[in-house]
């Protein structure tokens, strides 16, 4: 397994997207989304994408250079249209617009439809939560990104629409960022990517029987990703996935899941910003969530466990150790990479 120094890694992710055709600025957004995504440990969402993006932008599947469309706006809400732009490109447009508005106003919703993969969610509540407000945010596959079939269903019905929520606090902020899925399907693309197979209970073959072949997800006809909660509490995160999908496509005028949708690499888009200095304050907010931190932290462990964490730690420890040791990546996207840089004329690093 390779392993590549982030200061190789950025300049080389960005060089293969200005091949492409990004301009330098949008070329840059998104390779610091992407290799970003790979120091906090969560390769699913890293540089793995880069083939699906570049296939997208030559397909015509996604656009470069096209400007964030604002489709209706008011002191507290906007709704734009991503016009096929790249998703980081234009979710970031979205967000920038919206910390204001929730300055003013207390809080501000925004929607994005029309767009690309915006990448991991994480990213879009550090930008909030640093600037000293909380956040809630989902995506869903904009209609097209099926993974997750009902309980007691065989064929896939919705996507694995995660849930990122963020809290500022006098330190680090708290930074959730989950699927409802039991896994998300780029961390199936890893195994599949690697040759091996994927742990008991995340998947289902095309029949709804239980398998660990990564494979299925990715010919016809297709198996599933089981929902949050197994087999045990599978109807929970399948009706947290089901409304997610609902405040994403439905919100935002773009779709909601459809099993007649082929794939394609897009999100629709629902964020919400809230300037907690306009609730309670935001002295009181701080001293709460400081004290709440502190009680979870101090908790009594059980024999064998060092600390006790809270949500955005582990992303942080693992940021510090691969900015130190590199990035590791699988065979099967480094081979892919190195192929793309070959075609694009793009020099490689050395691994």
């Amino acid at each position: 397994m390779p392993t590549v120094a982030v200061a190789d890694l950025l300049p080389f992710a960005r060089a293969l997207f200005e091949a492409a055709g990004l301009p330098a600025d949008e070329a840059s957004t998104v390779a610091a989304g992407l290799v970003d995504a790979n120091l906090c440990g969560h390769d699913s969402h890293g540089v793995i994408r880069i083939i699906q993006y570049v296939t997208a932008l030559e397909e015509g599947g996604m656009r470069a250079g096209v400007p964030l469309l604002v489709i209706k706006e008011s002191p507290a809400v906007l709704v734009a249209d991503g016009q096929w732009g790249f998703g980081q490109v234009q979710a970031r447009r979205l967000l920038e617009r919206l910390v204001p508005k929730a300055r003013a106003a207390g809080s501000a919703a925004g929607t994005l439809r029309h767009a690309g993969h915006i990448g991991r969610l994480g990213e879009y509540a550090e930008i909030v939560t640093r600037q000293g407000c909380a956040f809630l945010c989902t995506v869903n596959g904009h209609g097209f990104g099926r993974g997750v079939a009902p309980p007691g269903g065989i064929d896939s019905r919705i996507g694995t629409n995660p849930l990122c929520l963020g809290a500022p606090t006098t330190g680090d902020p708290l930074i959730l960022d989950i699927g409802t899925s039991v896994v998300a399907e780029g961390k199936v693309r890893v195994a599949f990517n690697k040759g091996v197979p994927v742990p008991e209970g995340w998947l289902l073959d095309e029949h709804g029987r239980p398998t660990t072949d990564p494979g299925v997800l990715y010919r016809e006809p297709r198996g599933s990703i089981l929902p949050l909660g197994g087999s045990q509490s599978g109807y929970k995160g399948f009706g947290l996935g089901l409304l997610l999908d609902v405040f994403a496509g439905a919100l935002s005028g773009g779709q909601c899941s459809h099993p007649d949708n082929p794939p394609r690499s897009a999100n629709a888009v629902f964020f919400l910003v809230l300037d907690v200095g306009q609730f309670a304050g935001a002295e009181h907010f701080l001293r709460e969530v400081r004290s709440l931190c502190d009680a979870v932290r101090t908790c009594p462990r059980v024999p064998g466990v060092s600390e006790i964490t809270l949500p955005g730690d582990p992303e942080r420890c693992e940021r510090a150790r691969r900015q130190a040791s590199g990035v590791p990546l699988d065979d099967g996207t480094w081979g892919q990479l190195l192929a793309l840089a070959k075609r694009l004329r793009v020099t490689s690093p050395a691994a």
